[in-house]
């Protein structure tokens, strides 16, 4: 109930006003009225199998919730299970305890995009670049057996949460291909050059629900203030992420922003410097989920997920690159 409880900083509502009434024009009305009301925000309950949780399924399918990526493009997504409910309301969570496995994981249901899109295969190298808190590197797990799975998390408290989060939900048996790292993103193609098969880069961002959360007015001006620094940073990390890609891998970049210059603007900059990577269309992984979530219309490059009414998933932009 805590979150409910929070108000709407009025500081940034209106920073964010003035920005995306430009950017999103009609749009913005009803997507600033999902953000603004958690009491209509919905959940979605990502289990965990190496838990095998049966009865918790059964459990769900009593309550109202059903499979999300049941038709999704690959067979190979049937193993990424991700139940949601149409009414708004919150799972309640599992506490972490020593040596016992959560059941489930409770996020934002777009949050698994970039885990589909990135389509990791068994046995490959993988790097999560800004992994805290670890949903999408359980994701990751849940989805395919990797070769090596590098999480990286620069900053200690967030390095502390990833690290728990992974103990809660991977058994000891499989921690032998998880490795923790804490350098800044913006260093690892120069450690790591191509390396990787498949890279996911979700970049720090100006997190617009939190954002609206915020706690005070003094941490909402700062946070407005180095907004316009964001997308520098989120270039640099791209960078080294293509850097660490073997030949012919592929990334994902994602953030949770309506941001153009944090989305489609960062990506058109790579592609105008980086002439050893091309986009990969995701109008297909777009095409099958058209029914669980709202997407914005002509977006350069990559998908952006809109908060809607029954549909209250986002923001969530995705889009991927492959190295040449």
């Amino acid at each position: 109930m805590g979150r409910l409880q929070k108000q709407v900083c009025q500081l940034v509502l209106n920073y964010f006003e003035k920005i995306y009434t430009k950017e999103l024009g009609k749009t913005w009305t009803s997507v600033r009225e999902i953000l603004t009301t958690p009491e209509i925000w919905q959940y979605a309950v990502m289990l965990n199998n190496f838990a095998s949780p049966w009865e918790l399924e059964k459990q769900l399918h009593f309550k109202g919730y059903r499979l999300l990526f049941k038709k999704v493009l690959s067979q190979r997504t049937e193993a990424l299970k991700c139940y949601v409910n149409k009414n708004p309301g919150k799972f309640p969570s599992q506490r972490h305890q020593t040596g016992k496995l959560k059941d489930y994981y409770i996020l934002n249901a777009s949050s698994l995009l970039p885990v589909l899109a990135l389509d990791v295969k068994d046995g490959e190298r993988v790097l999560d670049m800004c992994a805290a808190p670890g949903g999408k590197s359980v994701a990751l797990l849940q989805s395919a057996l990797p070769g090596c799975l590098h999480c990286n998390e620069p900053e200690s408290h967030r390095s502390r949460r990833l690290k728990q989060t992974l103990e809660s939900f991977v058994p000891k048996t499989h921690m032998n291909i998880i490795s923790n790292f804490g350098l800044d993103g913006r260093l690892i193609g120069e450690h790591c050059p191509q390396m990787y098969h498949k890279v996911l880069v979700d970049a720090p961002c100006s997190n617009d629900r939190s954002w609206l959360f915020s706690s005070d007015i003094e941490q909402a001006a700062t946070r407005i203030s180095q907004r316009k620094m964001l997308p520098a940073i989120q270039t640099e990390l791209l960078r080294s992420a293509i850097r660490a890609l073997h030949p012919g891998g592929s990334l994902v970049y994602s953030t949770c922003t309506l941001s153009r210059a944090e989305n489609s603007h960062v990506i058109d900059r790579i592609l105008t410097s980086c002439s050893d990577v091309k986009p990969v269309d995701l109008s297909d992984l777009a095409t099958a989920l058209s029914h669980e979530f709202s997407f914005a219309s002509d977006i350069p490059h990559g998908l952006l997920v809109l908060p809607h009414v029954g549909k209250s998933w986002g923001p969530m932009f995705v889009a991927k690159l492959r190295k040449l």
